[in-house]
């Protein structure tokens, strides 16, 4: 590297996807304990939206104070090209994958050519995938294996008092609202490699690709209703979450659960009525479960799906696709 600049899509305003600019932004410092990766893919995920639109949709005083100008984005594919003196288990030219400082606001800037990121949020990149892929993965996995399989940190829950705990799923019938989904999609893969009976929730254009992924049921919600057409679940992810997800109370057994994976759940009298746990955790970085997902995704047994690149100077066109809804699987950014 000859210069101390490289590209970037930075945010100087909240906005639309227009407000995205494609930039010389500074290349990252390496501090101890970081990596220096330079970035071939780079997936997209709602909370890059939601820092766009300068985190309307959350109370205010929940709203971080933003340093303009930002880079967006947590997750990213590459191949290290520097690491600090005190990092052991990485090497100048291995390929890696990670999240990237998450939840950590501000911090992970990972629409740009080069990342610096901690060792400890990376692993190395399945070789069986390519950095799409890869790029695609992270904080879509993580999110479902958090829910669905282990926690794995020990940090305080910033939505509700109690850790979040995972249920067992062997034999359980689970079913995945917005199953088609970045979170979704992985979820329908993880339940299944667990031994669960999936039930997926998506509009029909994605039954047979549900299916191949291993649902064992399918709703198509512009037809029926999932709270109409299920019953006696075990446990309900629900991907989309928000104000209406108390309305899958209704369809599990008692001592089932409900997992919303975003704020809106209001029903807590209800749900203890019905002997309901409703529980969800914010996603964080995790290197060695980045680890554990990648064995699955070299094997074949999980796949992530792509609904579309864009060039990284494209990224408003991304943000514009993601913002049209119905995406199957994760829209990535490349870099070249």
């Amino acid at each position: 590297m000859s210069t101390n600049t490289m590209k970037a899509i930075r945010l100087h305003e909240f906005g639309g996807p227009n407000v995205l600019r494609y930039e010389e932004a500074p290349l990252p410092e390496l501090k101890p304990g970081e990596v220096l990766v330079r970035v071939h893919a780079v997936g997209i995920n709602p909370p890059d939206w939601y820092l766009r639109e300068g985190y309307k949709d959350l109370p205010p005083e929940w709203r971080p104070q933003v340093p303009f100008p930002v880079i967006l984005g947590s997750d990213v594919s590459g191949v290290v090209e520097a690491v600090a003196t005190d990092v052991l288990g990485f090497s100048v030219g291995d390929e890696v994958f990670g999240m990237v400082r998450f939840p950590s606001f501000g911090e992970s800037a990972a629409y740009a050519e080069y990342v610096a990121a901690p060792a400890s949020d990376l692993a190395l990149k399945p070789a069986g995938i390519d950095h799409v892929h890869a790029a695609g993965s992270p904080m879509a996995g993580l999110t479902a294996w958090q829910f669905l399989i282990e926690l794995g940190h020990s940090e305080p829950n910033p939505l509700q008092p109690e850790m979040h705990l995972p249920v067992p799923l062997n034999g359980k019938t689970v079913l995945i609202n917005g199953a088609a989904g970045g979170v979704g999609h992985f979820a329908v893969q993880l339940a299944k490699w667990k031994g669960a009976h999936v039930i997926a929730v998506a509009s029909g254009k994605h039954e047979s690709f549900l299916r191949e992924l291993g649902a064992d049921e399918f709703i198509d919600y512009t037809k029926s209703p999932p709270e109409d057409a299920a019953h006696d679940v075990d446990l309900v992810l629900d991907t989309l979450g928000g104000p209406t997800t108390g309305r899958f109370l209704r369809i599990l057994k008692r001592g089932g659960a409900l997992f919303p994976v975003f704020l809106g759940f209001s029903d807590a009298e209800e749900a203890a009525k019905l002997g309901v746990t409703v529980s969800m955790t914010q996603v964080r970085s995790n290197g060695p479960q980045l680890t554990e997902l990648g064995r699955l995704l070299d094997a074949g047994t999980v796949r992530v799906a792509i609904d579309s690149t864009f060039p990284l100077a494209d990224a408003r066109k991304a943000h514009e696709r993601a913002v049209g809804g119905h995406i199957q699987g994760k829209i990535v950014l490349t870099v070249v």
